[in-house]
């Protein structure tokens, strides 16, 4: 199942997203905390250069706990600021003191000069990682457009947050080739690819397996499995029959099936999950955000 997904818009969001870096003070790069490495867009690191930055792993809440601790640990021991976050329930202060603490250089500079500096933040991520809802969190409402679904925001937006910080909250950016397929694959686990442009029932059996190995007794109990060594077409098949996805005649309604198996992972009903850890992922490429090295040239246990 070859992925590769770049709209036009994005194109022109990235020359928009160049543009507007030379006036920020602050990036803030979102990626979902359940895909740490694959929520990255590489790209992002030469676009942003030295500014100065902060990852916020959002919807921590949706994410196994532990796992989190362990990729906080991992960026950390990179040198990258990284804090987890949840964009739709929780608290804006949080999210604040973060902001506060990677602009203070900029803030004391000012200060110096008898200056009361107004902070300007980007905020940054592959599409759908909660980039627009963590802006009206911090806003106090609804004033970025949010969507579950990627390409939402379509154009840079300013907003001011108080006197002393403006965020922009920018498109989300995919690179134009996905080339490492399990990456691209996890992304539209998430919904960062437009699911009409996907295969959704091989998409689908491919998280089923995915999460069999993770949280095997959840998705059994979830989906009614009774045989969790299943793989492939059925294995779809058995979650039909489990879940009672069928139509006349006893024959298994596979979209039906593939749009509940989504939504249900999205929606964090098999519970916390996480599915990179940064063990597995040092093995195959750099991380983000690292220089160009690898999680063993970091030394990370």
């Amino acid at each position: 199942m070859d992925i590769n997904w770049y709209p036009g818009h994005m194109a022109k969001a990235k020359r928009l997203l160049s543009d507007q870096l030379k006036r920020v003070d602050v990036v803030i790069e979102l990626c979902d905390a359940r895909l740490p490495y694959a929520s990255r867009n590489p790209d992002l690191n030469k676009l942003i250069g030295g500014k100065k930055r902060v990852l916020l792993l959002n919807k921590a809440d949706l994410a196994e706990p532990a796992a989190t601790s362990r990729w906080l640990s991992a960026f950390r021991a990179q040198g990258i600021d990284a804090a987890p976050f949840n964009a739709s329930g929780g608290k804006a202060k949080e999210a604040l003191a973060v902001i506060d603490r990677a602009a203070k250089e900029a803030v004391d500079k000012a200060a110096e000069k008898g200056v009361r500096k107004t902070v300007r933040a980007m905020v940054v991520g592959v599409p759908n990682v909660g980039k627009s809802t963590f802006t009206n969190k911090l806003h106090g409402g609804a004033i970025a457009k949010t969507g579950d679904r990627p390409g939402v925001t379509r154009s840079n937006q300013w907003v001011r947050i108080s006197p002393y910080l403006e965020l922009m909250d920018t498109p989300g950016l995919l690179w134009p080739r996905l080339d490492d397929q399990l990456a691209a694959r996890r992304l539209c686990y998430i919904g960062t690819v437009k699911d009409d442009v996907v295969d959704l029932p091989m998409m689908t059996i491919h998280l089923l397996q995915d999460l069999l190995k993770v949280k095997p007794e959840a998705v059994m109990e979830r989906f009614r499995l009774t045989d969790p060594t299943l793989k492939g077409e059925p294995l779809l098949e058995a979650v039909c029959r489990g879940r009672g996805f069928l139509m006349r005649g006893g024959i298994c309604d596979y979209d039906r099936c593939c749009a509940v198996v989504l939504d249900e992972f999205r929606a964090g009903k098999l519970g916390r999950i996480t599915l990179e850890e940064p063990r597995q992922e040092r093995s195959r490429l750099t991380i983000p955000g690292a220089g160009g090295k690898t999680e063993d040239e970091h030394g990370e246990d």
